[in-house]
C-alpha cells in the first residue's frame, strides 16, 4: 500500500505506517531532503547512518543451585554486556568467574587479574575467566552485589571492568581484563574456577546493547 499519514484523535494519536516492502524515512532539509531516521521492513533503526540497537534487560535467574548459570542466544549486534550479582554466594571457598562463549563458553585465552581489598590488597591472574576476587580471599560466607561490564574493542576482542562488594565481610572485589572469543559472542557463563563449588543464594542477570 502507498504511504498512510492518520491524524488520530487523543486515543490513538498520530499514526504514520509504510508498505511492507520499504523503508520508512523521516527526512530533514528541502526538496528531496537528508535521510536523518530510517526503519527498515524489519524494524532496524537507522540514524546518521548508525544503526540503533535497544537496550536489553535477560531473564534474572536465581543464583541458588548449580555449578555455573549461563546466558545463551546473545544476538550478534551486542556490543556491551552488564553482568549484575545481587546476593550472590556458594558454598565454597573458590573464586567467581565470567566466562564468554561462540557456542560453548571458553575456557583459556583470558587475561587480567582480579583484586581483593579487606584491611590488605591481594592480586591474583586469571586465564579461564574473568576473576572476582584474589585466591585466598573469599569464602562460603561472600556475599557478591554489584555489575561487570564487558565491552567489544573490535572484531571478537573484549575487554571487562567491574567491581563486587562482599557484602558478607565488609570486602570488595576488582576485576579486568581481555579475552578474544573464538567466533561472535553468543553466552556468558558465570561459574568457579574449581567448576564445582555451588551457587546457593541470591540472583544474577545481565543486560545488553
Amino acid at each position: 500500500m502507498a504511504t498512510v499519514i492518520t491524524a488520530g484523535n487523543a486515543t490513538n494519536g498520530l499514526s504514520l505506517s509504510a508498505d511492507n516492502t520499504g523503508s520508512f524515512e523521516f527526512k530533514t532539509g528541502t526538496g528531496a531532503g537528508t535521510t536523518a531516521i530510517s526503519v527498515s521492513s524489519s524494524q532496524i533503526v537507522t540514524m546518521n547512518g548508525g544503526v540503533i540497537y535497544p537496550l536489553v534487560a535477560g531473564t534474572a535467574v536465581a543464583s541458588t543451585s548449580g555449578t555455573s548459570i549461563d546466558f545463551t542466544s546473545i544476538p550478534s549486534w551486542v556490543k556491551r554486556i552488564t553482568v549484575m550479582f545481587n546476593g550472590v554466594s556458594t558454598n565454597g571457598a573458590s573464586i567467581v568467574l565470567i566466562q564468554l562463549g561462540s557456542g560453548s563458553a571458553e575456557t583459556t585465552g583470558y587475561l587480567g587479574a582480579g583484586v581483593s581489598v579487606a584491611g590488605a590488597v591481594v592480586t591474583t591472574n586469571y586465564t579461564t575467566g574473568f576473576g572476582l576476587g584474589a585466591t585466598g580471599n573469599t569464602a562460603a560466607s561472600t556475599v557478591r552485589q554489584g555489575s561487570v561490564i564487558i565491552s567489544l574493542l573490535n572484531s571478537n576482542i573484549w575487554t571487562c571492568t567491574g567491581a563486587v562488594a562482599d557484602s558478607g565481610n565488609a570486602a570488595s572485589t576488582i576485576t579486568a581484563g581481555s579475552k578474544t572469543t573464538s567466533g561472535v559472542l553468543d553466552r556468558v557463563r558465570i561459574t568457579t574456577v574449581n567448576g564445582t563449588d555451588t551457587f546457593d543464594a541470591g540472583s544474577i542477570n545481565i543486560l545488553y546493547e
